[in-house]
C-alpha cells in the first residue's frame, strides 16, 4: 500500500470561468481535501456532479475513483467531414436522405439495441477483465454496439466552417457530422459496480465525500477497474465508428478527415507536483476536453448553439486540459418547469435546425452561453473551425438520461 500522510493541506486547484455553480465549486473543494489528491483544475463548463463535479479535472496518487471518472464511461465526440457538398443541409431531398440515415443506422434511449448486433475487433478484446464485462459482454455490450442511448448524447449533421488551411483540409465550408454517446449500459454497470466497491473499501468518508471513495492502483480492486475503464474507452470508441460507417455507407459518402476525443476517463501522466516535482499521476477528466499541446479536440455547444474544433496550448495548470460543451445551467426538472415546445421550436426555427426527437430537458436555453465558455479558456485552446448544427437527433422526450 502506498504511504498516506497524516496529515494532508488540501491539493491547490484553479478555476476558470467566473459564475460557477457554488455547489460544483465545493465538490471540487471536497476533492481536493482528500490525502490521494495531488493538483486539480475546474473547467468553465462545470456544474455539480457525482462525486468530483462535471468539469473537474483531479490529478490523484496511485488511485482512481470511479466517480471521478463518470457514470458513463470514456463518453465522447466524434466529428467526420463528408465529402458531400454543405449544399445538401438546404435542398430537401437531400436533406431527408440525411434525416433518414440518422432515424435508420443508430438508436436512442435507455437499453436501445440492434436486433441484429453490428460488428467490431472491440468484441474480440478480453472482455474477462471484470466479472462485470464478463457478465455484460453479450448481454448488453454486443446488442448495443452503434447505438446513442440518452441524455445529452445525440447525433447531429451540419456546417463546419474552416477559416485557413488546417487538419488535411482546404480553409472553407464542409458537410459534417457529430455524435456524443459513451460506453452505454455496460459502461453504466462498470461505474455502479466499482463505486459501490471503493465506497465500503473507504468507511471514513462521510456525506457527499462518500462519491469520491478511491481504489488504490496497487491492489486487485483498483487494477481490475482500471482494466475494465480501458475496455470501456476501447468500446465506446467503437460506438461511434459504427455510427459514423454506417451513416457514411447509407449516403454512399466518405470521410475526408474525422476528430475525435473523450472525457470521463483516467489517465496516467507525468504531472508537475506543487512542490516542482515531475511524477506519473492519476489525471481525472469528468467532462473536461483532453488540451495537451497540439492535440486536436472538439467541444461542442448545444442543438442551436455552434461546436468548435480545437487544438490544445497545453496548459499546465489546467492539467493540459479544457471544457467539454457549454455545460447545463439548470437542472432537468427546472427545464422541464420552465419550457414548452413553442417557444423551443421558434428559436429553432430561427436558426434552421431541424429537431428529429428530444427532451425539453435538454432545450438550449438550458445550457451556458458556448461563446462565453470558450473566451473563458482562450489561454487552453486555439479554436481551428466552427461546426453549426442543422440536424439534430437525441433521445425521445420521458427516456431516464444517461449522460
Amino acid at each position: 500500500m502506498p504511504r498516506r500522510p497524516a496529515q494532508h493541506d488540501p491539493a491547490p486547484w484553479k478555476q476558470w470561468g467566473e459564475d460557477l455553480e457554488p455547489s460544483a465549486v465545493q465538490q471540487m473543494r471536497d476533492a481536493c481535501a482528500l490525502p490521494v489528491s495531488v493538483r486539480a483544475a475546474l473547467m468553465p463548463d462545470a456544474h455539480p456532479g457525482y462525486g468530483l463535479p462535471i468539469g473537474g479535472v483531479l490529478a490523484t496518487d496511485n488511485a482512481v475513483i470511479p466517480y471521478a471518472v463518470g457514470v458513463d464511461i470514456a463518453c465522447r465526440v466524434r466529428l467526420s467531414v463528408l465529402d458531400i457538398p454543405p449544399a445538401a443541409l438546404d435542398a430537401p431531398r437531400e436533406r431527408r436522405r440525411l434525416v433518414s440515415a440518422i432515424h435508420t443506422e443508430t438508436r436512442f434511449g435507455i437499453g436501445a439495441a440492434f436486433s441484429t448486433p453490428r460488428d467490431h475487433a472491440v468484441m474480440d478484446h478480453d472482455w474477462s477483465v471484470s466479472p462485470v464485462t464478463s457478465r455484460l459482454k453479450e448481454a448488453k455490450a454486443r446488442p448495443q454496439l452503434g447505438t446513442s442511448g440518452s441524455g445529452n448524447h445525440f447525433v447531429e449533421f451540419g456546417a463546419l466552417t474552416l477559416e485557413a488551411d488546417d487538419l488535411g483540409l482546404r480553409a472553407g465550408t464542409y458537410l459534417a457530422l457529430l455524435t456524443h454517446s459513451g460506453s452505454r449500459g455496460v459502461g453504466a454497470a462498470v461505474c455502479d459496480h466499482y463505486s459501490k466497491l471503493a465506497m465500503s473499501l473507504r468507511p471514513e468518508l462521510e456525506g457527499p465525500a462518500q462519491r469520491l471513495a478511491w481504489l488504490d492502483l496497487d491492489t486487485d480492486a483498483g487494477r481490475e477497474y482500471w482494466a475494465a475503464m480501458e475496455l470501456m474507452g476501447a468500446y465506446a470508441s467503437a460506438n461511434h465508428e459504427i455510427i459514423h460507417r454506417e451513416i457514411l455507407r447509407d449516403l454512399g459518402a466518405s470521410a475526408l478527415t474525422h476528430v475525435e476525443n473523450h472525457h470521463n476517463y483516467a489517465w496516467k501522466e507525468r504531472v508537475r507536483t506543487p512542490t516542482g516535482e515531475e511524477r506519473e499521476l492519476i489525471v481525472h477528466r469528468k467532462g473536461a476536453t483532453p488540451a495537451h499541446k497540439g492535440a486536436i479536440g472538439f467541444i461542442p455547444g448545444s442543438m442551436a448553439a455552434p461546436g468548435f474544433v480545437v487544438r490544445g496550448r497545453g496548459s499546465s495548470d489546467a492539467l493540459d486540459s479544457a471544457a467539454h460543451g457549454a455545460g447545463r445551467v439548470m437542472s432537468r426538472a427546472e427545464a422541464k418547469r420552465r419550457f414548452k415546445w413553442p417557444q423551443i421550436n421558434a428559436y429553432l426555427r430561427e436558426r434552421n435546425v431541424e429537431l428529429m426527437s428530444a427532451g425539453v430537458d435538454e432545450a438550449p436555453f438550458v445550457y451556458k452561453d458556448i461563446e462565453q465558455v470558450m473566451a473563458s479558456q482562450r489561454d487552453l485552446v486555439d479554436v481551428l473551425a466552427r461546426f453549426d448544427p442543422r440536424i439534430v437527433k437525441m433521445a425521445p422526450a420521458g427516456e431516464r438520461p444517461e449522460d
